[in-house]
């Protein structure tokens, strides 16, 4: 089966096949590159990434082991501008929206309760210069060490009201009372149609495909510091999807998931990671589940992940049905080996009809 990808260098492409061939075959197709990094040398309350090029599109990776001297907050600014410009929408763990506006920032980070336990986000900025940058935010933190204590998760949609000036700098601003801390790292990569998709910055790791089984691998692929995860798996009769990271099947996973829209549940010393498809492993038939991971892969830490997925039952095939979501964190506990395998498991038992995952990473 052949299904839609967001391919890191294409955009979409269809069933992860890819045109790699060199100076991008027939044209330039685009591709996500790295434009800057800074990675703290020692404590600061800044990460400003600057002198970036003018790319249309902007991905944002940030990883912070939790910060110094006490609480930590992400705060975005764009171009070294701590004006009231910018106004954003967010929400925490599930919970419903709130909203701010004339803010001196954009958000990104889960607003529940601060802390300064390790948190990953990923964001995307569209940037034309004559219009208001949009920002949009996917973030979690590890919450206390250990596999009791689930992540939590966030969610926010911000603007930038300038219309002169495309974006050149991104800070991340630690806005309470801690500091980052010495390795915490914010990575800009940008896409722009006009280059060509050789030296990007997601390099494929791994290309795994299978028609049956209750459960499948990745094999063993090369250790890296960022991964972008994506898979799908169908089914004849019901499946709810696990993941396992380096063949560890004992408890040492938690995550928080929601399932379409508000609230959402938290799952503690686990066995496996968090879900992609839905919290029933019994019910309907689930005969499709697509979903697209991120994850920030530090041998000496927890290994932390934001997941969003769609599926649908066998009832509800047809334009006039609606399609289910799921946005989960995740984390797994393990802080001695960076992640080098995956494993998904039909946790119901039943046998796969097939299936894709292809795993993209980067240091």
């Amino acid at each position: 089966m052949s299904l839609p990808y967001l391919h890191p260098y294409l955009g979409l492409s269809n069933g992860l096949n890819t045109l790699h061939a060199a100076g991008g075959g027939g044209g330039a197709v685009g591709g996500w590159k790295e434009l800057g990094r800074t990675t703290l040398g020692s404590a600061n309350d800044n990460i400003t990434v600057s002198g970036l090029a003018d790319k249309r599109y902007l991905m944002t990776l940030f990883y912070s082991s939790g910060g110094t001297g006490g609480d930590s907050e992400i705060s975005w600014q764009l171009n070294s501008d701590t004006g009231s410009n910018y106004s954003l929408r967010y929400s925490s763990n599930g919970g419903g929206d709130g909203y701010f506006t004339s803010k001196s920032y954009m958000h990104g980070d889960p607003y529940d309760t601060n802390d300064s336990n390790p948190r990953f986000s990923v964001s995307y900025l569209s940037n034309y210069a004559s219009k208001e940058k949009l920002h949009l935010s996917h973030s979690m933190r590890s919450n206390t060490a250990g596999a009791a204590n689930a992540p939590a998760r966030g969610e926010s949609v911000s603007k930038w009201s300038n219309t002169s000036n495309a974006v050149s700098s991104i800070t991340a601003n630690n806005r309470n009372s801690g500091t980052w801390s010495t390795n915490d790292e914010v990575v800009v990569l940008g896409w722009d149609p006009a280059d060509d998709d050789t030296n990007g910055f997601w390099q494929e790791l791994a290309d795994a495909s299978w028609t049956s089984g209750s459960s499948f691998n990745t094999g063993t692929f090369a250790a890296k510091k960022y991964l972008w995860i994506q898979y799908y798996t169908t089914c004849a009769s019901s499946h709810f999807n696990k993941f396992q990271f380096n063949g560890d099947t004992a408890g040492n996973y938690a995550s928080r998931v929601s399932y379409d829209g508000p609230g959402g549940g938290t799952v503690t010393n686990d066995t496996f990671g968090w879900s992609t498809t839905t919290t029933d492993r019994s019910g309907s038939t689930f005969p499709l589940a697509v979903a697209n991971i991120f994850m920030i892969n530090n041998a000496s830490n927890e290994k932390l992940g934001i997941s969003h997925g769609v599926w649908f039952t066998n009832t509800e095939t047809g334009a006039a049905n609606a399609p289910h979501r799921t946005e989960s964190v995740g984390k797994w506990t393990n802080t001695s080996n960076q992640i080098t395998r995956i494993d998904i498991t039909n946790a119901v038992g039943n046998n796969y009809t097939g299936g894709q995952i292809k795993v993209w990473g980067a240091d």
